[in-house]
């Protein structure tokens, strides 16, 4: 091993062995309540009914939700199968250099994401500062805020995490009360929420409208769809099971049903606050629908909900690719504080008002990451993965310097094409990466830099968890395989 260590044996970024798998259907789905519980979701429904009546915005939503949900799911078999995350596996496709440059996209991302849900939690921190004292300064609030979050997340603290436990599903009970409200407030407007829209389309312009909705929601979960497989990799599945759906269970519950129906459940209520009071911000739509110490309560519900969804979806996953990309002189507790002053640079509160637009983009550079990805993994591997080589400087994934230019040109082709074409942003940036990867690897790339796997396609050396094996890689010495014959069954 090199002087100072192999950074691609850092031990976060070590396969999963079945025996630390906790994970199961229900676990996941619970996961998902507490992730899908994100109030910028009001926004997409919002601006849905701003040109579609509230029916065609759910239909529109679900089959949006539905869709990446098969996206997570089949990526996510990457985790599931090799217990591998997704910067690691991003090596194959991208060189063990190369993988930094998307992994840094989707770390951004999520930093991004860190400062909208922090912006939605200091407003909220905000209105309970103003009904106590009179106190009157969101952008106060929003640093302090933010701080308090990025040193919960450095000192490891796990006590916010549990109290998602009762934030998410609290959450979703306030989001019922100001249904029930807001189409109240609606209808003494004479705005009956199902029938209502601001500015009705027809034609080619409706199709429009609806491909947006479907499309923003693509683009919302666009990330997990590519990073599934850094969580998927903690989920039980059954040893020398070859059947792919009995092996991805606890994916199909969770990111095909549960997700789907509570982020619907989300747009929902943006739509209808859209209705009652012209604006989809979920804290002044709040504010409209309650007051006093209710609206305190609702207010500080929302607060701990942002906090902890914030703690374990955004900072956690920005730090972990930014602490990998800056080695052993970017400790994960420094990596916080990048994840951070990213999150408060973009201006979240700007960013908001933006939103549908930089969905659309995101989802189009990020589905072209999941078209390389299908490709690499089912179409050219199989499935099958030479995991020792991804954890070696000198493997097969080094390329030329670290780099796969295949996968490098498709992405940058499937980016710009979907950017062109945002009304079917995701759909595009999936096909044209998929399509432009399958070609440059198979008969350019992988002639020169050959891969074991696809010359030698044997379940026994490269399958995982399908043939019963758990990969074991030892930071210290060369990797070797756990003979399937000991690890231990589930």
């Amino acid at each position: 091993m090199e002087q100072g260590g192999n950074y691609l044996k850092s031990p976060d970024l070590l396969p999963i062995s079945s025996k630390d798998r906790n994970i199961g259907p229900k676990g996941f789905a619970v996961i998902w309540v507490g992730m899908a519980v994100v109030l910028a979701a009001f926004a997409i429904g919002g601006a849905g009914v701003q040109s579609l009546s509230l029916g065609w915005v759910i239909v529109a939503t679900l089959i949006g939700s539905v869709a990446i949900g098969i996206f997570m799911t089949i990526i996510g078999d990457i985790g599931i199968e090799h217990g591998l995350s997704f910067p690691v596996y991003m090596r194959a496709p991208f060189g063990t250099i190369g993988t930094h440059i998307p992994s840094l996209v989707r770390g951004v991302t999520a930093a991004c994401w860190f400062g909208l849900n922090t912006y939605f939690g200091a407003t909220a921190m905000n209105g309970i500062l103003n009904l106590l004292w009179g106190f009157n300064n969101w952008f106060i609030c929003f640093l302090i805020f933010a701080i308090v979050q990025l040193v919960n997340t450095a000192l490891g603290i796990k006590a916010i995490e549990r109290f998602a436990d009762l934030a998410a599903p609290t959450i979703i009970l306030i989001s019922a009360w100001m249904y029930t409200s807001l189409s109240d407030q609606a209808a003494a407007q004479g705005r009956e929420v199902w029938g209502w829209v601001e500015s009705p389309v027809t034609g080619g312009a409706a199709i429009t409208a609806f491909m947006v909705v479907v499309m923003s929601n693509m683009g919302f979960w666009a990330t997990l769809a590519a990073d599934m497989p850094s969580l998927s990799r903690f989920f039980k599945a059954p040893k020398n099971e070859r059947n792919w759906f009995k092996r991805n269970k606890s994916q199909i519950v969770g990111s095909i049903i549960v997700m789907p129906i509570v982020n619907t459940f989300m747009i929902i209520i943006g739509a209808v606050a859209y209705i009652a009071v012209t604006t989809f911000d979920p804290i002044a739509a709040l504010q409209e629908a309650a007051s006093g110490f209710v609206l305190g309560i609702l207010l500080l519900m929302i607060v701990f909900a942002q906090w902890s969804t914030n703690t374990s979806a955004n900072v956690i996953p920005a730090a972990t690719i930014f602490s990998n990309v800056g080695g052993p002189k970017l400790p994960f507790w420094a990596a916080v504080i990048v994840a951070g002053i990213v999150g408060i640079a973009v201006q979240p509160w700007s960013l908001f008002e933006v939103i549908i637009p930089a969905l659309l983009i995101i989802g189009g550079i990020l589905s072209a990451i999941v078209g390389i990805l299908f490709t690499d993994y089912y179409v050219l591997r199989k499935r099958r993965v030479n995991v020792h080589d991804l954890y070696e400087n000198d493997g097969q994934f080094k390329f030329m310097n670290g780099f796969n230019m295949a996968g490098m040109i498709a992405w940058v082709i499937g980016g710009v094409a979907s950017y062109f074409m945002q009304t079917y942003s995701f759909i595009v940036g999936f096909a044209v990466g998929a399509v432009i990867y399958y070609f440059l690897a198979k008969y350019w790339w992988f002639a020169k830099y050959k891969q074991a796997e696809i010359e030698d396609p044997n379940d026994e050396k490269y399958l995982g968890i399908t043939v019963g094996r758990d990969w074991y890689i030892d930071a210290e010495e060369d990797p070797v395989v756990v003979p399937k014959t000991i690890t231990r069954q589930l």
